[in-house]
């Protein structure tokens, strides 16, 4: 199952949209990543364990 990290859930200053979506190793990385570079956040494995505890079941989309 593909896993979401949605910037939208956690209030900041930015108002930031991202949402980052795929297997969840991928999503923690990225989003782990993306709180560092944009948000300055400190990467260490207490943000990790965060990310990984927030993430959702991505919701297929049928056409």
């Amino acid at each position: 199952m593909r896993k979401v990290a949605d910037c939208r859930e956690f209030p900041s200053e930015m108002n930031c949209t991202l949402t980052i979506t795929g297997e969840e190793e991928e999503v923690v990385r990225a989003a782990a990543e993306h709180a560092v570079s944009v948000h300055s956040h400190a990467d260490s494995l207490d943000l990790r364990k965060q990310i990984r505890e927030s993430l959702k079941d991505e919701v297929p989309q049928h056409a």
